[in-house]
């Protein structure tokens, strides 16, 4: 079984394949301007290049688990996955509140998709 990592960091690889499956670390936004539209369609945009990189798209998604800083954030970033995911090929989503790493960050979302 070959597992290929992408992108490494000191603590993380960014994209990690095992056989035709794609792990994505979880994306923040690198303008953090306090807006959840904004922040959520950078993170969206990032996971797009990453996934286009490992071989794979949005409609191969099989899962996501989003992170929001604030649940009143939940109808705004909504807006924005729905406008975002593929119409047909919706992957199955787990949604929490969860205390960032920064008080700037207001989403984080990780991906998992076949290639």
């Amino acid at each position: 079984m070959s597992i290929t990592r992408m992108l490494p960091t000191s603590r993380a690889s960014h994209i990690v394949i095992h056989n035709e499956t794609i792990y994505l670390a979880g994306q923040v936004a690198s303008e953090l301007k306090p807006d959840i539209g904004h922040q959520t369609r950078q993170v969206l945009a990032e996971i797009d290049k990453l996934l286009e990189r490992a071989g794979s798209d949005k409609s191969r998604a099989l899962a996501a688990t989003c992170y929001l800083a604030d649940m009143k954030d939940f109808d705004g970033f909504n807006a924005v996955w729905e406008a975002w995911i593929d119409r047909d090929n919706h992957p199955a989503r787990t949604t929490v509140k969860a205390a960032m790493v920064s008080p700037d960050y207001l989403v984080e979302i990780t991906v998992i998709a076949a290639r």
